[in-house]
Formats: C-alpha cells, sequence, structure tokens
C-alpha cells in the first residue's frame, strides 16, 4: 500500500474493537513464538524476534502477552506444526495482494482465502503471480506530531542508511533496505524519536488509485483478510484517499 493508506491502515488498528485487537494480539503473539522457536529468545541475533517485538510494542500488546508467548516458543509447545505460506492474488480492478501465511492446515487456510477473494472481487493466484511487483523494504513512520522538523529526521535517517523519506499527510514514511533497520531504528532512539510502526514489509513498486466501490471492496477485502485467524500480513498496491 502507499504510505498514505497505509497510514490510514494503523490509525484504523489503532482504534480497533476488542474483538479486533484481540486477533492481532493472538497473532503477533503467535509470530514472537515462532521467531523464538527458530531462532531463540535474544532479539540482538534474531531479527525476527525483533521485528516482532517491535510490531507489538506499537501495538501495545502488554507484556505478559509477550513474555507467555516467548515461554511457548522456548518450549517449542503448540508451534511446531504450524507452516508457512505465501499466498498471491487480484484484489478489485486488478490490485495484486500477498498474503504471509501461518496455518496448521493448509487445506483449510486456502478454501477460506480463496472464498474471501471471490466474495470481494478478486481471485486467488498462482506462485509468482504477484510478488514481482514488490520489493522487501525497512519502513518506518513518524507522526508529525511527534516530530515535525522534516530536514533534521531527513539528515538523521540518511546518514543511518535510509534511501528516501517522504511527507504522507500527519506523518513522515522513511524507506530503506532491509539490512539497514538496526542502524536507522538506533539513530531514532538516541534522538528520542518514536515511531507509529517499525516494519519489514513488502511495498509495490507502484500503486493503483481506486475510488468508489472498487474502494470499498478492497478495503472489505483486506479488512476480512486480516481477520483470518491464519492470514499474519496482508500487503497490496492500492490506494485510496483517507476519506
Amino acid at each position: 500500500m502507499s504510505g498514505h493508506s497505509k497510514w490510514a491502515n494503523i490509525k484504523r488498528k489503532k482504534g480497533a474493537n476488542d474483538a479486533i485487537r484481540g486477533k492481532i494480539t493472538t497473532k503477533i503473539g503467535r509470530e514472537i513464538t515462532i521467531a523464538v522457536r527458530m531462532g531463540g529468545a535474544d532479539p540482538t541475533g534474531n531479527m525476527r524476534l525483533k521485528l516482532a517485538l517491535s510490531k507489538a510494542k506499537s501495538n501495545n500488546i502488554p507484556k505478559d502477552n509477550i513474555k507467555r508467548a516467548i515461554e511457548k516458543g522456548l518450549g517449542n509447545s503448540e508451534s511446531g506444526n504450524y507452516e508457512e505460506l505465501m499466498y498471491e492474488g487480484y484484489g478489485p480492478a486488478g490490485t495484486a495482494v500477498m498474503l504471509d501465511i501461518l496455518t496448521d492446515n493448509r487445506n483449510r487456510t486456502a478454501a477460506d482465502v480463496r472464498h474471501l477473494f471471490s466474495k470481494y472481487g478478486g481471485n486467488l493466484g498462482q506462485d509468482g503471480c504477484v510478488a514481482w511487483m514488490f520489493k522487501k523494504k525497512a519502513v518506518f513512520i513518524v507522526e508529525k506530531d511527534v516530530f515535525d522538523d522534516e530536514d533534521a529526521l531527513m539528515e538523521l535517517v540518511l546518514d543511518a542508511g535510509a534511501e528516501d523519506m517522504s511527507s504522507e499527510g500527519e506523518v513522515f514514511e522513511i524507506t530503506a533496505e532491509p539490512e539497514a533497520f538496526d542502524d536507522i531504528e538506533k539513530a531514532l532512539g538516541e534522538k528520542g524519536i518514536e515511531t507509529a510502526s517499525a516494519e519489514v514489509t513488502m511495498v509495490p513498486d507502484t500503486t493503483v488509485h481506486l475510488e468508489g466501490k472498487d474502494a470499498d471492496k478492497m478495503q472489505q477485502l483486506v479488512d476480512a483478510l486480516e481477520e483470518n485467524d491464519d492470514v499474519q500480513n496482508v500487503y497490496s498496491n492500492y490506494d485510496i484517499d483517507e476519506e
């Protein structure tokens, strides 16, 4: 998604109702557990865990939940049956959609996801059908209410290895290669600049602007996919106005 619609989605998630927040907490907890199981409980040497903990912080996940997820990963309980998959497909107006999947039953998940795509004017595609439209990037969102000196922020993050910084409405969006994540996070932290979001994500090369019914259907599709327990992350190249 573009920075504009991405920030709108971050705000929506922050204001989500209890049911949706519960799902977010469960998914991030599952990601922490898998990260610990694969790379250990020290985030210094486990980038996947570090990113999961950063996501937990930005979503205000309680410390007790994080602790339980880490302990579950160390004990290897209830985490060995999960399979990681990437699904690709098309949303309304030919928009590209990629999904990070973590499931204990790939047949159930495939059927559920295929149904959701069909319901909201899209279709599940073959492996590789849209992945070429995206690049993996480190993305940081800084709210202008937190830090509004654009020139100072740009100088700071470019010196730390960022590729670009753009002004998107109420926020600054910083992009970099994934390898620069630690240096940028450290540079921001040393200046006391808090981020609304800090993650390694899939960024589209180009975006498709949607309006009217297509925009409504696309947002409904994204919401439905994010509510699915097996869908960890949703990436797309659509752009819609915040209104």
